[in-house]
Order: structure tokens, then C-alpha cells, then sequence
């Protein structure tokens, strides 16, 4: 149903579609319900994905970069929200990275830090320093699409492989 009118396939038969760290850490986790489709790149940006192909908002989850600075050392965090949703970068995110202010990184530094495409930012394959917060409500998804890395392709998966990432944590109130 998250997929919409998309054929998917297995992620770990299409690395292709997937950028560098991305693929590098679909496979490591070996995880066949993790899937992977060709997408028309213009349309990658969630309200126009989900509007052409038919995929239901409620089973997209975006992943946004967030930063906070606390004496002098920048701290990032990915927050995965369903597109439904906001996440609280002033509230829970902030508590969580334990900074004074929060706010979204810039998109120079996400593309950077991440080796991603903006706007195919993903939770799979992110620095092994930063926390992946995840909204409960996209835990509880039986499938959501997020990003591959790439704006040319997306990942569709059970909400709770993205909860047994090795960094994540599931934060009660992100996603408002």
C-alpha cells in the first residue's frame, strides 16, 4: 500500500538505487523487507511522490537533519517523522541532543555530512555518531517509504526495521 501504483523489489537486489552509504548499510543489514523502487527524480519531494504515484501521505516518513550547539560542538540528529507530522526540533529534539537551540541543518552540510542528495536523505547509512529519532507512529507503520539517498529512487519498509537501526531511538511526542 506504500508504494502506491510502484513495482519494488528487494533493496538488497537493487543497490543501485541506493546512495553509497545507503547501500552499504542495506547491506549489512540484510533485511529482505527492506525494498527499493525507481522513482522519476522530479518527483522525489513527498507531497508530489505521494500525489503521482498513489502512495497514502500517512505511509511517508521523512528524515530531516537537525543541529544543535553545546559549548562549541555542533551535535546532529536525524528525526524520522511520518509527512503527516512535524518533528518537534524545538521540544523533544532539542531535549534530546541536550543543546539551546535546534534547528534544521543547512543543506550544504546535510548533503555533505550524510553523502546523500538532499531531498533523499534517509536513516539508513547516516554517521554511526548520530541518533536517529524515530516518532513512534512510524514504528507503528507496516510499511513506510522514505529516502534512498538518491531523488531517483525510494525505500519502502516496515516501520519497525527503522526503529532496530543501530542508532535509533523512539521518542514519544516527536512527531506533532
Amino acid at each position: 500500500m506504500a508504494a502506491g501504483t510502484l513495482q519494488v523489489t528487494s533493496a538488497l537486489e537493487r543497490l543501485d538505487l541506493l546512495a553509497d552509504p545507503v547501500a552499504a548499510a542495506v547491506r549489512e543489514l540484510g533485511d529482505e523487507r527492506v525494498g527499493a523502487t525507481e522513482i522519476d527524480p522530479e518527483l522525489a519531494d513527498t507531497a508530489a511522490f505521494c500525489e503521482h504515484y498513489a502512495s497514502p501521505l500517512e505511509l511517508s516518513a521523512n528524515c530531516v537533519i537537525v543541529a544543535g550547539k553545546r559549548a562549541g560542538e555542533v551535535r546532529y540528529a536525524a528525526c524520522v517523522v511520518l509527512a503527516t507530522t512535524r518533528a518537534d526540533v524545538n521540544g523533544v529534539v532539542k531535549r534530546r541532543l541536550d543543546v539551546r537551540k535546534a534547528s534544521f541543518a543547512p543543506m550544504d552540510d546535510a548533503v555533505r555530512l550524510t553523502g546523500m542528495e538532499y531531498g533523499g536523505i534517509t536513516p539508513f547509512g547516516l554517521p554511526p555518531e548520530w541518533p536517529v529519532l524515530v516518532d513512534p507512529a512510524v514504528v507503528a507503520a507496516p510499511a513506510v517509504v522514505v529516502g534512498s539517498g538518491l531523488r531517483r529512487s525510494k525505500i519502502i519498509t516496515p516501520g519497525e526495521v527503522l526503529a532496530g537501526l543501530a542508532t535509533a531511538e523512539v521518542l514519544d511526542g516527536l512527531g506533532r
